[in-house]
């Protein structure tokens, strides 16, 4: 038989902040094939008054994905992908404390300033190149050290949500690399964690274990699992555990440099290099340095993205308004255009709630036209982002140097053809979208170049444009989108 002719599979899990997939990877002949084989929600749940993740039913609903995958033929191995910052704690035998609390609980409220009193904002970015934001690990684990002393106490060690997964597989506690850089307490330059953080924060070392490369075997399934789930063992491979740093391993780009945007709740926009950038003018502009497959470095901002959307969307269904996503699209392209702006990174667009009346507000009070209709505040919220990554564009340009002659963007966001036309327009470049299950691809390829199958990450984006064919966007209408970014950036960034 012709090696390269066998299939080979692997099972990609992504958790995402809304939902899960267990997912089938078939690699022949240079191609990879998909297939859904598990789909779930991921709600999380307010107990006295803390939001928590439900780690014990998204740990159940991954079994349910394995049970169903073994009806697929050999299976060779796992990895696990989530979203960042996020941890769970373990006591000295190994059990979880408690439920995972969520990025988006009030608990960290206040704490990026009690932060910087402890390690100054200029020299805490110079040490760790991380975007400064209160969901970040550390800020979690100051006010969990304030507010709850007797359960930080009680800890013997910490998992980010990827590696605490990858635990319960494998029994193997260790931490990956892209996931650690989502921290502010990681080394940007070194695999490992940035000891000067880990004193001043007074976090005990005992709780942080050894940081490994992206595409690491941690071992085999555990034998309890295998038995529960009548499957056949599989290897348990740590990919890159942040979901941002697995889309970006999947971005079909040739050049070697490239802007990306990947595009969903959150929108990750950046670009890839050799070489972090730790500048004051890096700083200046809160662009963070996380680490990615091969030890690229991921040079990008975390903006707020169709998170917005959704939001509103579940707001409308509140009020019994059923709309679709494509019917708000098809609304918002109704709507005229450039009617209000806002900066979706506003603090009043960070909690969950009634985003359709805090966008009315913010146009009120910035003395803008206010949004009435659905259509209007969809179309304000699209071209609102698009043009925020023309201005994070020109930060990056401006801290690396270079000129980009077109944009990446991939992930479910770009199901949304009307932000991924208005990203071509307001940028003045081509867009090229695709794949949309980024995250899926690169968790899957660097599973395969964990085993040896594909060589390199050149070869695994070569795989993925051979797997997937993007659709490409062209610029338009230059004129008035350049006069509506001029008003962007004096009327409402600044």
């Amino acid at each position: 038989m012709d090696v390269t002719k066998k299939e080979r599979n692997v099972l990609a899990v992504d958790f995402g902040a809304s939902s899960g997939r267990v997912m089938l990877g078939t690699y022949c002949e240079n191609k990879i094939t998909i297939k859904e084989v598990h789909r779930f929600s991921n709600d999380p749940v307010i107990v006295n008054g803390t939001m928590y993740w439900d780690i014990l039913r998204l740990f159940y609903e991954m079994k349910q994905g394995m049970i169903k995958a073994k009806q697929e033929g050999e299976i060779e191995s796992i990895g696990v992908d989530t979203w960042g910052v996020d941890f769970g704690l373990l006591d000295k035998k190994g059990y979880l404390l408690e439920n995972p609390v969520h990025y988006r609980d009030s608990r960290t409220e206040g704490m990026l300033e009690k932060g910087f009193k402890k390690i100054s904002k200029e020299h805490f970015y110079q040490i760790t190149g991380n975007q400064f934001m209160e969901i970040n690990t550390v800020f979690q684990l100051l006010a969990l050290k304030e507010q709850r002393p007797e359960l930080f106490s009680q800890a013997d060690c910490m998992l980010l949500m990827p590696d605490l997964f990858n635990y319960f597989l494998s029994g193997i506690k260790k931490s990956e690399r892209s996931i650690v850089s989502t921290t502010q307490m990681g080394n940007p330059f070194l695999p490992g964690w940035v000891k000067e953080v880990i004193e001043q924060f007074a976090i005990p070392e005992k709780i942080l274990t050894e940081v490994i490369p992206t595409g690491t075997r941690l071992g085999s399934l555990k034998e309890e699992i295998q038995k529960e789930l009548g499957i056949a063992n599989m290897d348990v491979i740590a990919v890159a555990g942040h979901d941002t740093q697995c889309a970006l391993t999947a971005v079909p780009a040739e050049e070697e440099d490239f802007i990306f945007v990947s595009c969903g709740t959150w929108s990750l926009f950046g670009t890839e290099l050799s070489h972090p950038i730790v500048t004051k003018e890096s700083e200046e502009r809160n662009i963070t340095n996380e680490i990615g497959t091969d030890g690229k470095i991921s040079f990008l901002k975390n903006i707020i993205g169709l998170w917005l959307v959704q939001e509103s969307r579940r707001q409308w269904l509140r009020e019994g308004k059923n709309y679709s996503f494509s019917e708000l699209e098809k609304l918002a392209e109704e709507a005229k255009p450039f009617q209000c702006l806002i900066d979706p990174d506003a603090p009043e667009f960070v909690p969950s709630g009634n985003i359709p009346k805090r966008i009315q507000e913010y146009c009120k009070r910035t003395r803008q036209n206010i949004p009435q209709t659905e259509g209007e505040i969809i179309r304000c919220i699209n071209e609102s982002l698009a043009l925020k990554y023309r201005y994070t564009l020109e930060e990056i340009k401006a801290c690396t140097k270079k000129e980009y002659t077109a944009i990446y963007m991939v992930g479910g966001g770009i199901q949304s053809q009307l932000l991924c036309k208005f990203t071509a327009y307001a940028n003045g470049i081509p867009v090229i979208a695709g794949p949309i299950e980024a995250t899926v691809y690169g968790n899957i390829v660097i599973q395969l170049m964990a085993k040896g199958i594909i060589k390199d990450l050149k070869e695994a984006r070569k795989v993925i444009a051979n797997s997937d064919q993007p659709i490409i966007y062209q610029p338009e209408n230059q004129e008035k989108w350049s006069q509506a970014y001029q008003f962007y950036v004096e009327k409402i960034l600044q």
